[in-house]
């Protein structure tokens, strides 16, 4: 899966160990994620969208929509 995490790491002039660092995961890990080596779970998928303000389905190719969705009232 192709994942757009690396073009929003390097618009925000951020290195793979800054964001592998935010998430409490080895850079070598991240660096999987960005090439898609590995496929992203949800729970950091979920981190990245809410660091980055976006979407998981913009975060994942779904949209180009880049603004996030209004949050969940509900818990």
């Amino acid at each position: 899966m192709k994942y757009r995490i690396k073009d929003l790491r390097e618009d925000n002039d951020l290195k793979q160990k800054d964001i592998a660092e935010i998430l409490h995961i080895h850079q070598t890990t991240y660096s999987d994620y960005e090439l898609g080596n590995l496929n992203v779970p949800i729970s950091v998928l979920s981190r990245l969208a809410d660091f980055y303000n976006t979407s998981i389905d913009y975060l994942i190719g779904r949209t180009d929509e880049k603004n996030p969705y209004p949050k969940s009232k509900k818990k």
